[in-house]
């Protein structure tokens, strides 16, 4: 029982997470500046970006949600003046003062003040107001935008339906032309065309749209179209088809994360992801290349420079638990002279780190110091197991080759050639389309014998363009892992979508495995490509990588293959000390005591590491039950610091087991003063208690 709670509260020191869900707060409970926010934007906000302002606690998080909200919609970001904000409030303000006349409504919940916010004002009108037959009705023209679906050119009509009250919508299909006339009597209900032929002969003008909301589009058999439904309904979609929701979602996932100041300057970006064995340490690395859309830059004046700082923040999460996280900087200074090559062409930050095998969410986090800017990527990865057979990695496609160093490692290299990305996967003209994939677990038999099929076709129907080769494998030096560049003029293909299919074939004719990828050659005769910004790592340096599948592989209790990768990080570079650190907390948390007590006083020595190393051989020596020992370097780790639970819990259990029962009472209650959701604390203070 006792070893159960001491095995449970080294677990808690050693594995954290933060789970937190959000209610909803109800519309009627907002202060009235959010009431009052909820109101003006009620007809161009997405249900997506509701939800989430809904879930905001604070005040401070739903007006910088606000301000992201208007940003989100700006058509000129680059400027102070806010366009699309400045006409909205005009046309809200407009509608509550001109159309809450004649209805016992505010302006802007009208059907004219809905639709006037919706569209603005109408290119035409043209009113029929005591005209005989006709109840007071006006119809307004619009040019539409066929980008949001609308046609080029259609009306409403709104009138008083009885010929009182305020002016409503008028739908072809669901009200039809008899509501538009004071004596429908003896007319049958589907004789349209009847009421359509008096209607034009009252106001000529209002007959043809009373059928079809399109002039001139007079449907079959004087039956009104669906299609003016349809139109309806595209009016009302139309002001939330250019807003792209997710900057919601992250916003309400990320506020705690993310710098307040931040969360209203978030940008899109293409981002492309590639999972790629290193042929020279056979592991499985994650490359991925983020290129943000718009790219803020300052200049520092001192040195004559343009600059733009990002710092990286990824995660691995399964569910809810991070199993593997890290940060880095990639500041990018240049000279005045490329300040329009960098605006143009944009940069990608690439990186790569080596990945367990399991599925995740992969989240990438870039912020932009100039600008407070950041952007968000996130996808769910599989990595496979290894089982042996050969097979393909890739195909990559990017714009050119580098020829790097052997003995580095870089994002998206294969053996010496290093690609360059564009996540677009789209070439001009004059590109060249360089493609780099690698064969893995090749024997001597599929290598002498064996080939690769290549096929590139253009998906348009008609399109000639086909191009094919094939490569012996026989021709390149053997390997356990082969790689491949190779590269050909983007001009040999007419623009089009293409798909390419890379087939691993055997002696016998059989595809033993095959891969896709697809790509765009357009028209254009140049296309401006990022800039990336990577980080080489050589491969002395190796060592960082094990500890990393450590760390990952301890988090998934993966423990086995955790405990494989700290040693050969350890044996790689000894004198590691924050890496040996953890290696020996890993220990003390498998309860392997002997072995963290051989390791652990190689810590001695390092002065930033004192307080851990003591916390560490004292824990180790508790885990091996030298009590008296464990006390004292615990009570010097608390003269360094004395506000770690960790060092108390740890003193507590010592002082417990010697039988200073008072002294354990004492740490044990002031760690829970520091943290008093320990269960587990509890439960020793208790037991110790009731033996008293």
């Amino acid at each position: 029982m006792k070893k159960n709670i001491f095995a449970v509260y080294i677990s808690l020191l050693l594995f954290s997470g933060l789970l937190c869900s959000q209610e909803k707060v109800k519309e009627k409970d907002l202060p009235e500046k959010h009431r009052e926010f909820l109101k003006v934007t009620s007809y161009i906000m997405l249900k997506q970006e509701k939800d989430v302002f809904l879930q905001l606690t604070s005040s401070r998080d739903r007006d910088a949600f606000i301000e992201t909200f208007w940003k989100q919609r700006d058509p000129t970001p680059g400027t102070p003046k806010n366009e699309y904000k400045e006409e909205h409030m005009r046309r809200f303000l407009h509608a509550n003062k001109i159309f809450s006349r004649g209805s016992v409504r505010e302006g802007w919940m009208t059907d004219k003040g809905r639709y006037y916010i919706l569209l603005g004002e109408p290119t035409s009108t043209e009113k029929f107001y005591g005209t005989l037959g006709i109840y007071p009705c006006e119809v307004w023209y619009y040019y539409g935008d066929p980008s949001k679906g609308l046609p080029s050119y259609f009306g409403l009509i709104f009138y008083q339906r009885g010929g009182t009250g305020e002016f409503k919508l008028y739908d072809p299909v669901s009200d039809g032309p008899s509501r538009l006339l004071i004596q429908s009597k003896g007319f049958a209900m589907e004789d349209y065309e009847s009421m359509y032929e008096r209607i034009r002969e009252i106001a000529p003008t209002l007959a043809d749209i009373s059928l079809s909301l399109i002039p001139g589009d007079i449907p079959f058999n004087y039956m009104p179209s669906p299609r003016n439904t349809i139109l309806i309904a595209e009016i009302l979609e139309s002001p939330k088809k250019d807003v792209n929701p997710s900057y919601a979602t992250h916003f309400l996932s990320y506020k705690g994360i993310v710098n307040t100041e931040y969360m209203t300057n978030m940008i899109e970006s293409e981002t492309i992801t590639a999972l790629m064995e290193d042929p020279f340490l056979g592991i499985n690395f994650l490359h991925f290349s983020l290129v943000p859309k718009t790219l803020s830059v300052d200049y520092y004046e001192n040195n004559d420079q343009y600059y733009c700082n990002f710092t990286l923040d990824l995660s691995l999460r399964k569910e809810e638990e991070i199993i593997f996280q890290y940060r880095k900087e990639f500041p990018h200074y240049f000279e005045p002279k490329n300040i329009d090559r960098i605006r143009a062409n944009g940069i990608a930050i690439e990186d790569s780190i080596p990945v367990a095998d399991g599925q995740y969410k992969l989240v990438i986090l870039l912020t932009n110091s100039v600008g407070k800017e950041f952007c968000i990527y996130e996808e769910m990865i599989d990595i496979k197991a290894d089982d042996g057979k050969p097979r393909i990695i890739g195909p990559f496609l990017g714009y050119d080759f580098y020829e790097t160093r052997e003995n580095v490692h870089v994002p998206f290299k294969l053996d010496k050639d290093k690609l360059f990305i564009d996540p677009r996967n789209t070439f001009a003209v004059k590109d060249q389309v360089a493609m780099l994939f690698s064969l893995t677990h090749i024997n001597q038999d599929l290598w002498q014998k064996g080939l690769v099929q290549v096929r590139i076709e253009g998906m348009k129907p008609g399109n000639p363009s086909i191009k094919a080769f094939r490569l012996e494998l026989k021709n390149y030096p053997y390997r356990r892992v082969l790689s491949f560049p190779y590269k050909f003029s983007a001009s040999e293909l007419t623009p089009d979508y293409y798909r390419m299919w890379i087939s691993l074939v055997d002696g016998d004719g059989q595809t033993v495995d095959k891969q896709t990828s697809r790509f765009i050659v357009t028209r254009a005769e140049a296309i401006a490509h990022p800039i990336a910004r990577v980080r080489l790592v050589p491969y002395t340096n190796n060592y960082l990588f094990h500890y990393m599948l450590a760390h990952q592989y301890t988090n998934l209790e993966n423990f086995e293959k955790a405990d494989e990768h700290y040693e050969k990080a350890y044996n790689l570079k000894k004198d590691y000390s924050k890496g040996l650190l953890e290696y020996v907390n890993f220990l003390i948390l498998r309860r392997n005591f002997t072995r963290s007590l051989e390791l652990v006083d190689k810590l001695a020595g390092d002065e930033n590491l004192k307080f851990e190393y003591l916390l560490a051989k004292g824990r180790t020596q508790m885990g091996l039950g030298q009590y008296a020992e464990a006390i004292e370097n615990l009570l010097q780790a608390n003269e360094l610091y004395d506000s770690d639970i960790r060092v108390l819990n740890s003193l507590g259990f010592c002082y417990h087991k010697v039988g200073q029962r008072q002294k354990a009472l004492d740490v044990l209650k002031a760690s829970l003063s520091l943290n008093p959701k320990q269960d587990s604390i509890q439960k020793m203070i208790e037991e110790i208690e009731n033996k008293r």
